[in-house]
């Protein structure tokens, strides 16, 4: 099936909400998130000649847009590269001794986590999980966003954000994995 698109000034009335809330639940931030777009649209109408139709325009649109977030990350990761290697350092200070036991297991009882699937699913936890997202450094955020939201390779990782090895991104993960569970552990489980 192919599709058509329509006229390009059609598109911010039909898709810009869409993607308006797409670049903030990716970048966080609603101005960063509006220029996003606004580039979006630019670089789609300077593209439309080339549209052959094999998506819908939505998901033509949407996939435009996650390629300038992408380079918005690249850019930001390179004027603030040395601001995420201090970040790291002071992470490894704080050491994993307060999340586990001596072999290794968690020391709080993951059994008071009842069932994720079902927290996962309510409004709650999603707004306490965004909190939490938003307490971690941009660079940090912008690492575990592009892991877990957008699903992208390790490589791939290394490359948008300027990480020197795979082994410093695990250990960046790590880490904010840790103060994500803390946050959570905090404001959602005991609370």
């Amino acid at each position: 099936m192919t599709h058509e698109l329509s006229l390009p000034e059609q598109w911010l009335p039909l898709y810009g909400d869409i993607l308006f809330r797409y670049g903030v639940s990716r970048v966080r931030d609603s101005d960063i998130a509006e220029d996003l777009v606004q580039e979006t649209l630019l670089a789609a109408l300077k593209a439309k000649d080339n549209y052959i139709g094999q998506s819908s325009e939505k998901t033509w649109l949407i996939g435009i847009l996650k390629h300038k977030i992408i380079d918005y990350f690249r850019k930001t990761s390179r004027e603030n590269l040395q601001e995420l290697d201090e970040l790291s350092v002071a992470a490894e200070e704080l050491g994993n001794d307060s999340f586990f036991n001596q072999k290794g297991s968690w020391l709080t009882n993951l059994s008071t986590w009842s069932k994720p699937e079902q927290s996962f699913e309510q409004e709650e936890f999603l707004a306490i999980l965004e909190q939490c997202i938003e307490r971690l450094s941009p660079h940090m955020a912008q690492l575990f966003i592009l892991r877990e939201v957008e699903d992208m390779s390790s490589e791939e990782i290394c490359d948008v954000l300027s990480i020197s090895t795979l082994n410093n991104l695990w250990v960046m993960l790590s880490r904010i994995r840790g103060q994500l569970r803390l946050c959570l552990d905090k404001n959602w489980i005991n609370q």
